[in-house]
C-alpha cells in the first residue's frame, strides 16, 4: 500500500509515540510505579497503537473508495465515447440527408453552402463574411434557395429539417 507524505508522518509520529510510551510503561512496571500511573500509560500505548490502527484502516478505506470511483469514471467515460460514436454516426446520416435534399432541390453548390450556413443559424451577414462575399448575393442565393425548396422564408426552411426530430 502507498501512502503520501502526510499519511506517513502521522503513521511514523504515532508509532515514535508507542514505542517511548511502551518503553515508559516498562520502566515504570520494572519500577514498581503506582498502578493508576501504569494504568495511565497502558491507556496511552493503547491509544497510540489504536490511533496507527485507525488511521491504516481510514487510508485502506479511502483506497477502496477511489479505486470504485475510478471504476465508475472508468465506466462513464466508456458509456461517453460510446455515446459520442453514435452521436457521430447519427451526425453523419442526419448530415447525408440534408446533403440529398439540397441535392434533390437541384442547388447550386454555393446555395448549397449557403443552405448549410442558414441551418447553422447564421445571419446574412456573418455568411457573407464567412464566404467573403457580398451581403446582398447571400440574400439572392436565400431567395432561390426558398424559391428551389418551396418554403416560404429561413425558419420553414429550418422546420424542414428539424421537424423530424421533434415528432
Amino acid at each position: 500500500m502507498n501512502f503520501r507524505l502526510n499519511e506517513l508522518f502521522f503513521i511514523a509520529l504515532l508509532t515514535m509515540i508507542a514505542i517511548m510510551n511502551i518503553t515508559d510503561f516498562i520502566g515504570d512496571y520494572r519500577e514498581q510505579s503506582p498502578v493508576w500511573h501504569l494504568a495511565q500509560e497502558a491507556f496511552l500505548v493503547v491509544a497510540s497503537i489504536g490511533g496507527i490502527g485507525y488511521l491504516l484502516w481510514e487510508v485502506s478505506m479511502r483506497r477502496r473508495e477511489m479505486e470504485q470511483v475510478k471504476q465508475q469514471l472508468q465506466q462513464a467515460n466508456s458509456r461517453l465515447s460510446e455515446s459520442n460514436e453514435k452521436l457521430k454516426s447519427a451526425n453523419q446520416q442526419y448530415r447525408e440527408v440534408i446533403d440529398q435534399q439540397l441535392t434533390d432541390w437541384s442547388l447550386t453548390p454555393s446555395e448549397r453552402e449557403v443552405g448549410l450556413l442558414l441551418l447553422k443559424g447564421l445571419s446574412f451577414e456573418e455568411i457573407a463574411g464567412v464566404r467573403e462575399t457580398k451581403e446582398k448575393t447571400v440574400r439572392q442565393q436565400a431567395t432561390a434557395i426558398y424559391r428551389k425548396s418551396g418554403l416560404n422564408g429561413r425558419h420553414e426552411f429550418a422546420a424542414w429539417f428539424f421537424e423530424d426530430f421533434l415528432q
